[in-house]
């Protein structure tokens, strides 16, 4: 079992910056992929950002040059710099935790609001 608690969302003007971050717990020896996902109202949840337990990562093409995904593999944490954001960035973050026995453990979420 892997537990996952987000932190870090709340509310920004558009072109300001949020950090999100993701604490692992349980059986983290086994994750090899951690990612950012996110629910907009109305929407799908779509992938945001991963990275891999080598330390790559990839990006979705709308946040590629403004987010960053990394990680702090003493104190258990992934962290999403999220600069100059837009209004549809708006959304719920998601921490989400990939197994090597391809298991997802998900993160309760965390609300990002970017508005004036």
């Amino acid at each position: 079992q892997v537990q996952l608690v987000e932190s870090g969302g709340g509310l920004a003007q558009p072109g300001g910056s949020l950090r999100l971050s993701c604490v692992e717990s349980g059986n983290i020896a086994r994750i090899n992929y951690m990612r950012w996902y996110r629910q907009a109202p109305g929407k799908q949840r779509e992938l945001v950002a991963t990275i891999s337990s080598t330390g790559s990562t990839d990006y979705t093409g709308s946040v590629k040059g403004r987010f960053t995904i990394s990680r702090d593999n003493v104190k258990n944490t992934v962290y999403l710099q999220m600069n100059s954001l837009k209004p549809e960035d708006t959304a719920v973050y998601y921490c989400n935790a990939r197994t090597i026995g391809l298991i997802n453990y998900w993160g309760t979420g965390t609300l990002v609001t970017v508005s004036t």
